[in-house]
């Protein structure tokens, strides 16, 4: 079905009965009204991402910002203290917006959920309005789900974890979703229908709304959510301050800006979080062109990695010095059902890794599936007893720009495994995706975007700069496509000619192919695919 729009919006997806409440015209006037409040600025932003990639190519590394020095070196200034249910976040765990996810998730024993619109999610129309719906009902503590095996999801009595929204990143589009025949920020569309239907009741029952920024560059892109942020609550007549961001430290060049960011949004912050899968993938892409900032495969770059070291203790050190929460990395790790000796090997990893970030001085960790909450939990509860770390001020720690940009002391190598590994999980994530699943199980990691975008710019990377598998293979266009055609093949196989048929296989190694030839580089994955993902209505062209 339709629905009716607001003046100067157009909606192209279809929308079933049940979601027509979430696009109803006062959800789409407040969508619009910001969207074009703050698009130009958006846009703005974007391209000096654009700039700021010309300079690195042209040698300008980046370094601390000397025009935000007094930010910096002010000791006075403070967050916001942490919000009601944002206390202790000793675990969080992420996952995508699907109904049945949302309710497990919920009922995991986790502190917090973060509800994912954006990596984990593939941001298809039905998932998207889906999860919003979802959204609203996991917030009235209404949700429920009958799975077509019989078994039926609902929640549990007692406490619940505190719901955390992430939308979509500065840089992608709702194509479904036009204001004055322009595609809406995709990051205003997923906050602003949450926000409208939500706020209200989340204060009322106890908490606030609550979101995860993701993927900024600059601390002026955190003070445009910011003024978003004033903006909604103002028109909403919510108190300002109500709503707080934690911002996700996946970019290079935000690592040289954590203060400042927080400083943007210091009414509003809940703190950083080390994005560490998507970092790897901003430090290859901001650096792709330079032969000195090659790295060996992605299994070798761990958070012991010196520059990946140097980040995470610049970032718990700027939190507690300004109050707020320095939330660790993803484990991505899931249980092994049928191999029990790969399966204590992987949670022994999980739990060095825990371990390593609540002796750090971090206030909580993510996991991405909910066996592994109990795990997780009893690390820190027994390291961390009381709800929180802000007291460990982490004053020895002196970073310097240079600290977070040197490849010395990165160890491994570029193995020819590797490079088939980067060449399989990339083309299964791809597929996967295009199938509108964001979160995909592979040789036993939850992989999301962000690893698939370091498998693809490592591809690309080593093809730039003719690498050599230890093995002593010169990774060339031609060895690349070679390894792609034999990955088909293999995959052609083991499915079958009639399920390869209807997979999207081949989409996917087209798109994979068209980004990992060392020329042409598209910034992100979901934007090179996001136009295959479309459903439009009647009433819309394919676009």
């Amino acid at each position: 079905m339709s629905v009716a729009t607001a003046k100067g919006v157009s909606i192209l997806g279809p929308v079933k009965p049940q979601y027509a409440d979430i696009l109803s015209i006062p959800a789409q006037e407040f969508v619009a009204t910001l969207h074009r409040a703050f698009n130009g600025r958006r846009k703005a932003l974007l391209q000096r991402r654009v700039q700021r990639q010309k300079e690195i190519d042209a040698g300008q590394f980046p370094d601390f910002l000397p025009e935000t020095r007094w930010i910096r070196e002010d000791p006075t200034w403070r967050a916001a203290p942490p919000a009601p249910g944002l206390v202790d976040r000793r675990v969080e765990i992420t996952g995508p917006v699907d109904r049945k996810m949302v309710i497990n998730a919920l009922n995991s024993g986790a502190l917090t959920y973060m509800a994912d619109f954006e990596d984990s999610n593939a941001p298809t129309w039905e998932n998207n309005i889906s999860g919003q719906f979802n959204m609203r009902d996991a917030v009235r503590r209404t949700i429920s789900f009958a799975a077509p095996n019989g078994k039926y999801y609902k929640l549990k009595e007692g406490r619940l974890a505190t719901l955390i929204v992430r939308p979509r990143g500065w840089h992608m589009e709702e194509k479904h979703f036009l204001v004055d025949g322009e595609p809406a920020s995709a990051s205003i569309f997923d906050f602003a229908l949450y926000f409208f239907h939500n706020a209200a009741e989340s204060v009322r029952r106890g908490f606030g709304p609550y979101f995860y920024l993701p993927k900024m560059e600059s601390h002026l892109e955190a003070r445009l959510w910011n003024d978003v942020f004033n903006l909604a609550q103002d028109m909403l007549a919510i108190p300002r301050g109500t709503i707080r961001g934690t911002v996700l430290i996946e970019t290079i060049m935000a690592a040289f800006e954590m203060e400042e960011i927080i400083y943007e949004l210091r009414e509003h912050s809940s703190g950083l979080n080390c994005g560490r899968w998507d970092y790897i993938f901003s430090f290859i892409k901001k650096f792709r062109n330079n032969p000195n900032f090659l790295l060996p495969d992605r299994g070798d770059i761990t958070m012991t990695t010196p520059f990946m070291d140097a980040y995470v203790r610049l970032l718990i050190k700027t939190c507690h010095k300004r109050g707020v929460h320095a939330m660790g990395g993803m484990a991505a790790f899931i249980p092994i059902k049928d191999n029990a000796a790969a399966n204590d090997a992987a949670m022994a990893k999980v739990r060095a890794d825990k371990l390593r970030e609540v002796q750090a001085g971090h206030d909580g960790t993510w996991v991405a599936h909910p066996d592994l909450v109990k795990l997780a939990k009893a690390i820190f509860d027994e390291h961390m007893p009381q709800p929180n770390q802000l007291y460990v001020r982490r004053e020895d720690v002196k970073v310097s720009g240079a600290d977070l940009i040197s490849t010395q002391g990165v160890k491994g190598a570029i193995t020819d495994k590797g490079l088939r590994m980067n060449i399989d999980v990339a083309l299964q994530y791809m597929e996967a995706w295009l199938h509108g699943n964001g979160c995909v199980p592979i040789h036993n990691l939850m992989e999301d975007a962000a690893t698939a975008e370091i498998s693809r710019s490592q591809l690309w990377q080593w093809v730039r700069h003719r690498a050599r598998t230890a093995e002593g293979k010169e990774i060339t266009p031609e060895y690349v496509n070679q390894l792609l055609d034999e990955e088909i093949g293999n995959i052609k196989s083991r499915l079958g000619e009639k399920k390869f048929a209807s997979s999207k296989f081949e989409l996917a190694k087209k798109f994979l192919a068209s980004t990992i030839q060392g020329k042409e580089y598209s910034d992100f994955l979901t934007t090179l695919c996001y136009d295959s993902i479309l459903t439009l209505s009647p009433g819309g062209a394919k676009l």
